[in-house]
């Protein structure tokens, strides 16, 4: 049976990636470590920039390791046995150019431990070589940091369920608002944009659902620019926190409120069961949601049907199977 992909190659989303995810032979020792979820999964719905920063700063295949050296708080990148080889600036500068210069990037994945690569965690050695702190790589700070929207993620992490729901529902979430609001910017859009994603930032932060509803009522008085990068700069930290099987429940139970007047007493009590089965955690995310979906297609108001929280990504997918 022919394989229908999830989406068209020109409906995929711009992400960057660790060349050596992508199976190229670009680490220290000639190798790659080739990602089967990110090539074999997520490729069909993105098109992946891969990207070495160390080849990219002149250092060859193979090549002499580097590791991070010093002050935990602004490590070098050296070499491991030549510490006259100093590569941190140059790293650094690789990361503020790939923010700069690709801003149709929607998230990226990096290689886990990498001195230049590594998100978090990666060893940070005192001038003796003795193990003293941990970090985060040089090129990935600087890349975070000239572009704190973009969505982050290692590619280690991509196999603990929760940690990957939110980042792929993050990727998604800031395409969609480069495309509804950036593609043609006014206030309108931006209030059509948080209208729409009002459930799904209250999943993951209920604070942050109600700041951006304050913060929005007066953003007429703000120039346009200016509120555009207010918000979606609070929404996107609000995002990158974990969804919690509590506050996905409190969100369903918004949702079931639209259909309290339009679905019978067996009905509700049908939901209100499968809702609370999904608190005691004896079922996943799916299932509520599914028959949810079943009623609001049926009794729904144009307002919940359309709430991004209720495909935040495609459902081929299936993130929410295991949350």
């Amino acid at each position: 049976m022919e394989h229908t992909p999830i989406m068209q190659p020109e409906e995929r989303i711009p992400v960057g990636i660790s060349a050596c995810l992508m199976g190229e032979e670009v680490r220290y020792n000639g190798g790659h470590k080739r990602s089967r979820y990110c090539l074999d999964v997520l490729a069909e719905c993105f098109v992946f920039r891969p990207f070495c920063p160390e080849l990219a700063v002149g250092l060859g295949v193979p090549r002499e390791p580097i590791r991070l050296v010093g002050d935990p708080e602004a490590p070098r990148a050296r070499g491991s046995e030549n510490e006259n080889l100093d590569v941190t600036e140059a790293l650094a500068e690789k990361g503020r150019m790939v923010a700069t210069r690709m801003q149709d990037l929607c998230g990226y994945i990096l290689i886990k431990g990498s001195p230049s690569c590594g998100m978090e965690r990666v060893k940070i050695y005192h001038e003796n070589g003795i193990p003293n702190a941990a970090g985060r790589g040089i090129f990935a700070a600087a890349l975070m940091d000239a572009n704190p929207l973009l969505p982050v993620e290692e590619e280690g992490r991509l196999h603990d369920a929760v940690l990957r729901e939110n980042f792929i529902t993050r990727v998604f979430a800031l395409q969609r608002w480069k495309q509804e609001v950036e593609t043609d910017p006014s206030y309108h859009a931006l209030i059509q944009y948080h209208s729409r994603s009002k459930y799904l930032l209250m999943a993951h932060s209920y604070q942050g659902y109600r700041e951006l509803g304050r913060f929005l009522a007066e953003a007429h008085a703000l120039p346009l620019e200016e509120a555009m990068s207010t918000y979606i700069g609070r929404f996107m930290a609000h995002m990158a926190r974990r969804a919690s099987r509590k506050s996905h429940v409190n969100v369903l139970m918004h949702v079931l409120g639209y259909l309290k007047k339009s679905i019978d007493g067996d009905c509700k009590r049908e939901l209100l069961e499968v809702i609370e089965r999904y608190r005691r955690s004896e079922v996943n995310l799916v299932v509520p949601l599914t028959l949810l979906q079943h009623y609001l297609n049926r009794f729904g108001n144009d307002y919940i049907r359309s709430q991004s929280y209720l495909d935040p990504h495609p459902y081929q997918l299936g993130l929410r199977n295991y949350i």
